[in-house]
């Protein structure tokens, strides 16, 4: 006989099944294995009473959401793996976007020293030039 009775939503529920006028043909609670050895003990579906249809159905059903529950463990495990990749992406694509602002900043400051070099160099040039023209006229007049 199956009773039943209210329990408060946050309470713990504990399910146990006698057997005490099991025949010796229906297997034992030990022959059972876990069905699902990756879940904790406290989610594992039940042995169910071999003579209760009920109670197979119960089973099935348990071991069915049980079943899901892997499921959807696995592709939470996944994708909580591919939200570390994906982060892992975005933080190099900083990482990257501020080393090309970087590298910028300093293309622009090398661009700078560029054009102050080549102005500097072309008044070197225009000076080395007005020299020699003088050396040049020191020589013819001497």
């Amino acid at each position: 006989m199956i009773s039943t009775a209210r329990v408060p939503a946050d309470k713990p529920v504990r399910i146990a099944f006698s057997l005490d006028n099991a025949s010796d043909d229906t297997p034992s609670e030990d022959a059972i294995p876990l069905v699902f050895p990756e879940l904790d003990q406290q989610l594992q579906p039940l042995p169910p009473c071999h003579d209760s249809p009920e109670s197979m159905q119960v089973f099935k059903q348990h071991c069915q959401i049980a079943e899901e529950y892997n499921e959807v463990k696995k592709e939470i495990a996944l994708l909580e793996e591919r939200k570390k990749e994906l982060i892992a992406k975005l933080d190099q694509a900083e990482k990257e976007k501020v080393d090309a602002a970087q590298l910028a900043r300093e293309f622009e400051v090398l661009m700078e020293e560029n054009r102050t070099l080549k102005l500097a160099q072309s008044q070197c040039v225009e000076q080395l030039e007005k020299l020699r023209i003088q050396y040049q006229k020191r020589q013819g007049s001497s």
